[in-house]
């Protein structure tokens, strides 16, 4: 088991009873064009989203940044070149153990990068394809998820 990974039964306890603290990538090329990824896996599958996932236990907010970039995208780009955008809360129907009993709650701190070019993204194994989307575009398509659209909502 790779380290800071719990086991599958471990984890399900904690999704079922606990918040998960998460990063969400807005990675955004030099014409403003957001990256994001078809799911393949729950919560949100089917749908397309940005790149993110969980900050593990004893784990820097700058490292779960790194590990989490490197792992969805192929790409490495220092923490300082990061804007937080600030916390969200993120609430699914669903979890990745497929258990109807329970969702999964998420708060997640979002992190834009501006893109000096558009970089060859290597995709991971909980994405089937990608896209290069406009915010007016995510706003408008059917098929991404509301918690992605929400970055791109203007605020109250």
């Amino acid at each position: 088991m790779a380290a800071g990974f719990l086991p599958d039964d471990d984890f399900a306890h904690i999704v079922r009873y606990a918040p998960l603290v998460s990063i969400d990538l807005i990675l955004k090329d030099p014409d403003d064009r957001v990256l994001l990824g078809l799911r393949m896996n729950e919560p949100a599958k089917g749908r397309f989203f940005v790149p993110g996932g969980v900050i593990r236990k004893n784990e820097t907010i700058e490292a779960a940044y790194a590990r989490i970039l490197q792992a969805e995208t192929g790409l490495a780009i220092p923490f300082d070149q990061a804007k937080c955008l600030g916390a969200y809360q993120h609430f699914y129907p669903t979890n990745r153990f497929g258990d109807p009993a329970y969702g999964t709650h998420y708060v997640v701190l979002a992190h834009e990068l501006k893109l000096a070019e558009r970089p060859k993204i290597e995709l991971d194994s909980q994405h089937s394809h990608i896209r290069w989307m406009s915010g007016a575009e995510i706003l408008a398509a059917p098929n991404v998820h509301e918690n992605t659209q929400a970055y791109f909502r203007p605020s109250a």
